[in-house]
């Protein structure tokens, strides 16, 4: 097992000899204190080559520790920073620009982060969204259904945001009719 310092000290002889070096020293006499102002310091007794090498070695521990913490919050703040312009830039981009109706009698659904979504469509917008000419784009909780050049500039703003865009050229279907994804 690893000693602590004090223990390393004691068994070094180290400590031993500092504290008769102490006792060899004659006390020095305070000064009265006379109430008026502050009292006189002690004067600190003279520290010994490891105590100052220790004490340094504690600075240089808490300036790295200092500056490694504020290089990290300099880090998130950049990244919060890039994170917001991002937001902002795709909020431009789907203003007005998004394709959901009110009263819709279809639902698409999708897989997006995982889970089975879903998303409220007409007829017309279904078959153009299957054939890859509007996409579905998540933002502010929401999904919007959007044309495919508006899903393409989200997707290189920020390609987590593209909940769906079909591929027409991979139609997904084979070669007899069956779609490639139905298990037998």
């Amino acid at each position: 097992m690893v000693d602590s310092l004090r223990d390393q000290l004691l068994k070094s002889g180290i400590v031993k000899q500092i504290k008769e070096e102490k006792r060899q020293q004659p006390a020095a006499k305070p000064a009265p204190f006379h109430g008026k102002g502050k009292p006189p310091h002690k004067p600190r007794p003279a520290r010994s080559q490891e105590e100052i090498d220790l004490a340094k070695a504690y600075a240089i521990r808490a300036q790295t520790e200092a500056n490694e913490r504020k290089r990290a919050e300099q880090e998130a703040a950049e990244q919060a920073r890039i994170k917001r312009e991002r937001k902002a830039k795709v909020q431009q981009l789907l203003d007005g620009n998004a394709l959901n109706k009110a009263d819709v009698d279809q639902v698409r659904h999708f897989e997006y982060g995982g889970k089975i979504r879903r998303l409220y469509v007409d007829a017309a917008q279904l078959t153009e969204l299957n054939a890859g000419k509007l996409g579905i784009v998540q933002h502010g909780g929401r999904y919007l259904l959007v044309t495919q050049s508006i899903a393409e500039q989200v997707r290189a703003i920020d390609a987590h945001l593209l909940a769906l865009l079909v591929d027409p050229s991979a139609s997904g279907v084979g070669e007899d009719g069956v779609p490639d994804d139905l298990m037998w």
